[in-house]
């Protein structure tokens, strides 16, 4: 076959369309539909059609229809005022009564257009709900229609538009004071790990949320207010406007035109009116509902019947009021019997519970003694344990306790994620051998740190070191020794004010016990917590392990090295790379302190980046070489027996150009790392651990290649 292009199809003819362009009508008209179902089109057209009303005049039947729609969006916001169960489900009422107001203002407007141009002609010229409205509250005598009215109008304005106005302002003025003492507690919440980021943000969206709300209601009350009064001026100008027309430009007599327009007037002010009472009465059942949780019903019931005596009294009094003389004995008599009823019904339903509750605690009363617990039993020691102080137990008996509580969860969640294992539970006990105000932290029933809180009160420190000027108790902070003053809670505002760090009773313990737990990590990191790690490392390093254990170092020599690795405070959540690191140093040594410094080698990269500032460079502080060869020369021994053999003097001038050179560092805002050979490392930490525990001792050989250095000092 040969290779023949192919030759394009011909294109279709185009569809016949007929001659009055059908097909393109019915396309816009569905584009035409689907702009009036988007909602947001929708609305501006109701509220453009509003503004059409004040405008343009408006046909009878059509301001029927407009009016029966007033009334039903009315008692629509008043349901849903009563079902919803918290204020901010509603977050659109101050919208929705800004748009209901316009509305009833408009009808109003119009109707007082027909009122005038056409109520010459009869009591129906302003529509047939006006005049409904109209001849059934009058009764044919408009002096009746008028008191209604008036009643009416000032149970709106006076009562109901006037009390939630004041509470609706009262709610925004304390929303808004307490919105910075909400958003620290969030923020501290989060500080603590008491909540996730997720959870803050939801928080602080409803705070906001809740201030934009109530600000908005009380500014959204006003329209309800001055809708009530343009509600009286209207009435007020129809009746009188009304009756000129009728008698100077109708022809009608005075009588004719007041009973006419006062018909008219009072019919349109009802119309009008009812759904403003009912809007009004919504707007205040959704303010006074701010402390209130749940739909209206139940909230009421619930706490109305929650007290039988109350009910029991009120039945009491209503038949002591049957009886009076003249007063009707029947229903004051079947009120009693209600109220009666659900007395006893209360009453039966509280004597239930208790009898529940009695039952539960003699069958907890006669549960089985238990047996005396084995001597063994005694021989049990707790890794970690707090004791406190019986001055202290509201610490864990109240609000603040689960506060403590959860801290310390998040400081153990906290540690396991920074270190690499999880820390044991740490047991809260009361002793009463300590000082009201005192707490003691044992690490494996030895006592590891001591302290003294002060409940209600906030422990202040300044950031410059320096003593707090403000009364109180001056002490030390138990973690870093600073300086301190515990004062009362009513002047934790005017500390944070005047820039002193302020932190609770709990955050202070919290602080110990962390410190505690870093500096003892590695004697709480146990046999069988290092054989749990081991089992939980992936299948592709579980080879490694089979290995290298234990026919190259035991599960006993891989705990030393992880041990001398925590005392260091180095993590050992990298934990593959360390076996990785020991399996290559077993190869040619059985030296744990060996072993560890060519892991510490593996870990370059992890211990560099730990002690990088924010500024991006690690900084450094060097060993001369004459210092380097006097150690190298003080070392004595050979294997697991070396040791340091440095004269005294000579240590004390190496203590005191340490503590020199860091001091410097300090005040110039660096916290350097002391730089050795690999060969005398351990033995300067073990010197340097005596004075500044917390100083990190590195070698040449644990510097990463992409690190960058500063060298601060020499020693």
């Amino acid at each position: 076959m040969s290779d023949v292009p192919a030759t394009p199809a011909a294109p279709a003819p185009p569809a016949a369309s007929s001659g009055t362009g059908m097909g393109d009508f019915s396309a816009g008209m569905e584009s035409w539909g689907e702009k009036f179902r988007r909602s947001d089109i929708g609305l501006a057209l109701g509220v453009v059609g509003i503004l059409v009303v004040l405008i343009l005049p408006m046909p009878a039947g059509v301001l029927d229809f407009l009016l029966a729609f007033s009334i039903t969006l009315s008692v629509l916001v008043l349901m849903t005022s009563l079902f919803i169960q918290t204020p901010l489900e509603f977050s659109a009422f101050p919208t929705v009564l800004l748009i209901t107001t316009m509305l009833r203002l408009a009808l109003n407007l119009a109707s007082t257009r027909l009122i005038l141009s056409n109520g010459h002609e009869g009591a129906g010229a302003a529509g047939n709900v006006i005049e409904a409205f109209g001849n059934f509250i009058t009764q044919g005598n408009f002096v009746i229609g008028i008191i209604v009215f008036a009643i009416l109008v000032i149970v709106n304005f006076v009562v109901i538009t006037k009390g939630s106005g004041r509470i609706a302002e009262v709610a925004a003025r304390f929303t808004l004071d307490a919105m910075p003492g909400k958003q620290m507690a969030i923020d501290a919440d989060l500080s603590a790990g008491l909540i996730s980021e997720d959870a803050a943000r939801t928080r602080r969206k409803k705070l906001e949320d809740e201030s934009s709300f109530f600000g908005a209601m009380d500014g959204a009350s006003k329209f309800v207010r001055g809708d009530a009064i343009a509600g009286i001026l209207i009435t007020f100008i129809n009746i009188i406007a009304g009756i000129i027309i009728g008698v100077g430009q109708k022809d009608m007599t005075f009588a004719s035109a007041a009973e006419t327009y006062t018909l008219l007037t009072i019919g349109d002010g009802l119309v009008s009116q009812i759904p403003a009472l009912i809007v009004s009465i919504a707007a205040g059942l959704l303010v006074s509902k701010a402390g209130v949780e749940g739909a209206a019903d139940k909230a009421l019931v619930t706490q109305l019947s929650g007290y039988p005596k109350a009910l029991g009294m009120s039945a009491f009094l209503m038949v002591v009021m049957s009886a009076l003389p003249g007063i009707p004995m029947v229903p004051f008599l079947m009120l009693a019997g209600l109220a009666g009823g659900f007395a006893w019904k209360a009453s039966s339903n509280a004597d239930k519970v208790e009898a529940e509750k009695v039952v539960a605690q003699v069958a907890a009363e006669a549960e089985p003694v238990p047996t005396e617990e084995p001597i063994t039993t005694a021989l049990h020691m707790d890794d970690l344990r707090l004791e406190l102080g019986y001055g202290l137990l509201p610490l864990i008996n109240s609000e603040e306790g689960d506060r403590l509580t959860e801290q310390i969860k998040a400081l153990r969640r906290q540690m396991a994620t920074d270190m690499g294992f999880i820390m044991p539970a740490v047991r809260i006990l009361d002793n009463m051998q300590l000082e009201s105000n005192a707490y003691s932290i044992k690490v494996k029933e030895v006592e590891t740190g001591t302290g003294e809180l002060y409940v209600n009160h906030f422990m202040a420190m300044d950031p410059k070191g320096g003593q707090v000027d403000l009364p109180g108790q001056q002490t030390t902070e138990p973690a870093f020794g600073l300086a301190a003053t515990w004062i009362d809670g009513s002047m934790r505002d005017e500390a944070s004010f005047r820039g002193y760090t302020v932190v609770d009773p709990s955050t202070v313990l919290t602080t110990h016990l962390t410190e505690i737990l870093k500096t003892n990590m590695s004697e709480l990191l146990s046999y069988a917590e290092v054989q749990k790690l081991l089992n939980e490392l992936s299948d592709e390093h579980q080879k490694l392990i089979e290995d290298i254990v234990p026919s190259q170092i035991s599960v006993s020599g891989i705990q030393r090295v992880l041990q001398a690795l925590l005392l260091e405070r180095v993590s050992i959540r990298d934990l593959a790379t360390i076996m990785e690191g020991i399996a290559e140093a077993t190869s040619f040594t059985q030296h744990s302190t060996t072993i560890t410094e060519h892991v510490r080698s593996r870990l370059a990269r992890q211990l560099c980046a730990a002690n990088t500032p924010p500024a991006g460079y690690l900084a450094m502080i060097t060993l001369t070489p004459e210092w380097e060869q006097k150690f190298a020369d003080a070392l004595v021994g050979q294997g697991e027996e070396r040791q340091l053999a440095m004269a005294p003097s000579e240590l004390q001038e190496f203590i005191s150009l340490v503590r020199d050179r860091f001091e410097e560092a300090a005040v110039s805002g660096e916290m350097p790392v002391l730089l050795t050979s690999p060969a005398i490392r351990p033995y300067v930490r073990l010197v340097i651990e005596r004075f500044r525990n917390q100083t990190t001792v590195m070698s040449q050989s644990e510097i990463h290649p992409s690190a960058k250095l500063k060298t601060v000092g020499a020693v």
